[in-house]
């Protein structure tokens, strides 16, 4: 089983997709921390708590030695407070960062810390059989025109468009 931690802007994708059932139905072992909990609106966090509850989702409180220990990291200044707990996680738990936030990614990368995104999520949902391919491609189409972040880059319109393909 793979060990993830998540940023709050997967758990937003994945709450405006209507993908929190199918993702926590996922084969991985899903961690975040209290900081990005708290970031979450009150309706992501009630929904969250029941994964909670249910030993799906691992909450982590970020305690004053181990924010000693973040700042001493020296992650950029780009990065949140948020950003920075789940990379100091993904590197005590020995996880995969799930993130769509490029900083974020760069320095996972940077620091050769295995992070996938939204796509890979859409990936393992239909490889595990958790969602209908024709589910995903669309809601892969929903999350292009609901978010941004999918519609301007070069090298993420290509691997969208391939599964979208392969998805229809």
């Amino acid at each position: 089983m793979k060990l993830t931690i998540t940023d709050a802007c997967i758990f937003i994708d994945l709450h405006l997709l209507g993908l929190v059932v199918p993702f926590f139905e996922l084969d991985v072992e899903t961690h975040t921390s209290l900081d990005v909990f708290n970031e979450l609106n009150e309706e992501q966090q009630h929904l969250l708590s029941a994964y909670q509850s249910m030993g799906k989702l691992t909450v982590h409180t970020i305690h004053h030695e181990d924010r000693i220990a973040i700042h001493k990291v020296g992650y950029p200044k780009a990065l949140s407070e948020m950003d920075c707990t789940v990379l100091y996680l993904a590197v005590q738990l020995g996880a995969i960062v799930l993130s769509s936030d490029k900083t974020v990614r760069n320095f996972a990368k940077k620091s050769s810390i295995e992070y996938h995104g939204m796509l890979w999520i859409l990936d393992e949902l239909v490889v595990q059989n958790r969602i209908a391919s024709t589910v995903a491609a669309s809601k892969l189409r929903q999350l292009i025109t609901s978010n941004y972040i999918y519609q301007n880059n070069a090298v993420l319109v290509k691997e969208m468009n391939k599964r979208l393909r392969i998805w229809q």
